[in-house]
């Protein structure tokens, strides 16, 4: 918490009096100035995606200034101080990553409440970026402020995905039978992933509805090998059988329900049922969470028994291996943090625990029960005592069952906007299971997590630099 700040009223006020703040310009500092006052001039704007040769961006001249008003307002004189003029010349311009001295420095003072100030504005280095006066009215009445705390902003600039799909990129192509792309989400997604060299993609479906949904997308399906097959469950039989044969590496989902392309997947005498118990993991950029965020499961097993579960926290800690996690923190999630008898999903999280410490379940750090506020947030773990290398850092979540993983993968999706990617791990090959409502984005991630679980189930290296673990406290 802040400490309590005094101001400098009128009558206090000395003439060579000085404050000063220190500021970074960030990339977050100009897309929220864009956000406030409107101004879109692609200079002041930071690039989506970054490219080596390309400069930083500009920070707005008025962004700029206003740092001049955080002096005024928050220091000398600080609260209760309120802006009569300012002018400004700018000497040099600001980029993202400059480190700049804000000051000022009282001039003059004239009828009470008012007061001149000389402004400055340079670089770390000594560099004039601005200078100017500024006229205010000095605050009459000696307070005692604490700093208010504002509300939390999402600003979902920050790609998550963009490192696994740059990582999937080195890789091999993934040939991938996709079922039915004969709509324009799907058709899209999978020409995106082609061109950025993610899959190899062999077209399974209704030959001239993929046609005629190709043209009007513009996209040459020439290249690309076409299986035709009118009835979408016969198209998912034969998606699969591609893969049971190895002609195939992955399976994905196109314009179909995902029940008829996963009763092909399953099927034990024609499916591509592998060692353990298939599950899906939804995988979450969350624009609050400063890393990736998998669930499981929430959309193939219904109401899992503890040894599905199991199996279900095997493959969300090999899939987060494969994204370059090191050893994933895996929370078992619950009503409750506590174990209760009347509420089974809590003494399946603590027989899942054990089982991990006892290394039935391999590759990742594993506790539970933990209720989803002290499994995500160190401070509400915190207030509740809960010791645990686990709690408020959770990488992974285990669900209780699909309406819970359902729910929540879609909350996060549609109420924090978050960006989702999914993909079914345990069987054969991976299964790119996404939404027909997902955009090309999303299904080019989906693609990238196929790749890289491939390529980590085949050779047992993770294509992503691993991300090592700072915090060792609990």
């Amino acid at each position: 918490m802040s400490l309590p700040r005094k101001n400098t009223t009128w009558q206090e006020l000395e003439l060579g009096a000085s404050a000063t703040l220190e500021r970074v310009c960030s990339e977050q500092d100009l897309l929220l100035f864009a956000h406030a006052s409107g101004n879109r001039n692609p200079l002041n704007l930071p690039e989506a995606e970054q490219s080596q040769s390309q400069l930083p961006a500009l920070a707005p001249s008025m962004w700029v200034g206003s740092l001049l008003s955080a002096v005024l307002g928050n220091l000398l004189p600080g609260p209760g101080t309120l802006y009569r003029s300012q002018d400004l010349r700018f000497q040099r311009r600001v980029q993202v990553g400059d480190r700049l001295q804000v000051s000022v420095t009282c001039i003059e003072k004239g009828p009470e409440p008012l007061a001149r100030f000389a402004t400055r504005i340079s670089t770390e280095a000594g560099e004039l970026v601005c200078e100017g006066e500024a006229e205010v009215e000095a605050p009459r009445v000696s307070q005692l402020v604490v700093a208010r705390d504002l509300p939390p902003l999402i600003l979902g600039n920050k790609d998550h995905f963009a490192r696994l799909i740059d990582a999937a990129r080195q890789l091999t192509a993934l040939k991938t039978a996709v079922v039915c792309p004969e709509d324009a989400n799907s058709m899209g997604g999978l020409a995106l992933s082609a061109r950025e060299g993610l899959i190899e993609p062999v077209l399974v479906g209704n030959a001239e509805r993929m046609a005629r949904i190709a043209a009007e997308l513009g996209i040459d399906l020439s290249g690309w090998r076409q299986v035709h097959e009118s009835d979408p469950r016969a198209a998912a039989a034969a998606a699969v059988a591609m893969a049971r044969k190895g002609e195939v590496g992955a399976v994905m989902k196109g314009a179909i329900h995902s029940d008829e392309l996963l009763a092909a997947v399953v099927s034990k005498e024609h499916g591509l049922r592998g060692h353990s118990r298939l599950s899906h993991v939804f995988v979450m950029d969350a624009p609050m969470l400063d890393h990736l965020l998998f669930i499981s499961d929430a959309a193939i097993n219904i109401a899992p028994d503890l040894t599905t579960k199991v199996d279900i926290t095997q493959n969300a800690i090999d899939l987060a291996r494969a994204c370059g996690l090191d050893c994933p923190r895996v929370g078992i999630l619950s009503a409750v943090e506590t174990i209760n008898t009347s509420i089974p999903s809590t003494l399946d999280a603590a027989v899942l625990s054990k089982m991990a410490e006892r290394g039935q379940i391999r590759g990742g750090t594993v506790d539970g029960p933990l209720a989803m506020d002290n499994a995500i947030d160190l401070d509400a773990a915190r207030t509740k005592g809960i010791q645990s290398l686990v709690a408020g850092r959770a990488e992974v979540l285990i669900v209780p069952n699909l309406e819970a993983g359902n729910m929540l993968a879609k909350e996060l999706t549609f109420v924090a906007r978050a960006e989702a990617a999914g993909l079914v791990v345990g069987a054969r090959v991976p299964v790119i299971l996404t939404s027909r409502a997902d955009n090309d984005r999303s299904r080019l991630a989906s693609c990238a997590l196929a790749l890289l679980y491939d390529h980590w189930r085949q050779t047992g290296a993770c294509a992503v630099p691993i991300e090592q673990d700072l915090e060792v406290q609990a």
